[in-house]
């Protein structure tokens, strides 16, 4: 748990247990509900402990882990983990329903303002809005947690894979660099992202994959990353030497595979541009040290951990072994904070729906985090989750188990809204020091 002294400069995090135990007793009190943050009534950073935390940043293209966590003497210890859900895809749709409109109405006989393609310029550093999107969502949390703990640096993935050290073949970056340790790393991350993490022949997902020459090299095939593809155990000892055209038999799959061989990334580029959008955001804010994301698979491999975004963020880095993760992450999903737009349209552009000009009403919007105690009827008992308002007061309360409808009266307010949506979920692989 986050905490703050009586003046709300952020102490070293707590137990969740020593918190409920500062709350009973009354030294302190709730800040804030999601994530949850206390503050003391009786203490000051004077006569407190603050040893500093540090935080670690997995980006990616739907989601983005951020690691809270201590580090002494190459021991990381994990405090905090919680995952961004972002809506670029929601932000590309939304543009090209736009581009369609704007398109339509200079194709028709209306009145509208000249298009403006010559004389607007795009600055340096410009990025699209899906992909700033999730670069600005990221620094605000990081800058979030900066309020609530004392952060003292960060560790973000600047590149996915090392592309110089695969195009030179030769290991180019530290100790490890230097002898060869991560370069099998570099080319598998890279192969997996090319091929979905899933067996180039089968399709199989969620297996452990070996890397197959597509030509053999007893055949005369090259080490070249465009010869090379992820492949189940079954798969990869089936083929064995012979060629690809040999083994599938299947024209289409043949095809496939043949086609996303030769294809690059088309990806990669936006995807790096973004990490280092993202790194020089950080590093104007607090002490950012870079990694690829063949070292963090290989601190994630080395101390045997799963696959997991939250995971891949407390694992960036140097750093020698992982001690303790948390049990339980929290998921924000980026939900807005609603439209300016009070009418709905049809499929033709008509008005089908006119909503109320205020957006709160009898002290609640939607968005809100709020408990309702609901005293009798087919949803009696306590619920907590956000608040879908009507102007008739029988507002909505969207709960884990599914909508609870209720009146205002029975809702207690617990959090303003703030653009997310906020959830828990247990995290794979966790365990602490016995």
């Amino acid at each position: 748990m986050f905490v703050l002294d009586a003046h709300g400069t952020p102490l070293q995090p707590t137990h969740p247990a020593r918190a409920r135990k500062l709350l009973a007793k009354g030294r302190a009190v709730v800040a804030r509900h999601t994530p949850f943050v206390i503050r003391f009534k009786d203490r000051t950073t004077a006569g407190s402990e603050v040893d500093g935390i540090e935080v670690g940043v997995d980006p990616g293209s739907k989601h983005t882990g951020l690691a809270v966590f201590t580090a002494q003497a190459g021991q990381r210890r994990s405090r905090y983990a919680l995952r961004l859900d972002h809506r670029g895809g929601q932000i590309t749709r939304r543009m090209r329903q736009r581009a369609s409109c704007r398109k339509g109405r200079r194709s028709r006989n209306l009145r509208y303002r000249s298009p403006r393609f010559d004389d607007r310029t795009r600055p340096d550093g410009w990025l699209p809005p899906s992909l700033q999107h999730r670069v600005d969502t990221t620094v605000s949390w990081v800058d979030r947690l900066s309020r609530w703990a004392p952060v003292r640096a960060v560790h973000a993935e600047r590149v996915a894979f090392d592309t110089h050290a695969l195009s030179m073949g030769h290991p180019l970056e530290g100790v490890e660099y230097q002898h060869g340790t991560l370069h099998g790393y570099e080319v598998r991350e890279y192969l997996l992202a090319k091929w979905g993490r899933s067996c180039a022949y089968c399709g199989a997902a969620g297996t452990p994959l070996n890397i197959d020459h597509i030509h053999p090299r007893s055949k005369g095939g090259s080490n070249r990353v465009a010869n090379l593809a992820p492949a189940c155990i079954p798969c990869d000892q089936a083929k064995d030497d012979r060629p690809v055209e040999e083994f599938v038999t299947s024209p289409r799959t043949l095809a496939r595979v043949r086609s996303q061989a030769k294809a690059p990334l088309r990806d990669a580029a936006a995807v790096n541009a973004t990490r280092w959008a993202l790194w020089r955001a950080l590093d104007e804010r607090l002490p950012t040290h870079a990694a690829s994301g063949g070292r963090t698979k290989w601190n994630r491999t080395r101390n045997r951990l799963p696959k997991s975004h939250t995971l891949d963020a407390l694992a960036v880095g140097k750093l020698d072994t992982i001690t303790t993760t948390v049990s339980t992450i929290l998921v924000v999903g980026c939900s807005g904070r609603g439209s300016y737009a009070r009418t709905r349209t049809d499929r033709y552009g008509f008005p089908r729906l006119r909503l109320p000009r205020r957006k709160a009403f009898f002290g609640f919007q939607t968005g809100d985090l709020a408990r309702a105690v609901v005293p009798s009827g087919k949803h009696a008992g306590t619920h907590a989750g956000r608040v879908a308002v009507r102007s008739s007061g029988g507002h909505t309360l969207q709960t884990p188990h599914g909508p609870i409808k209720t009146s205002w009266k029975n809702l207690r307010l617990l959090q303003r809204a703030d653009g997310y949506g906020y959830s828990t979920q247990k995290e794979a692989g966790a365990f602490s020091p016995a």
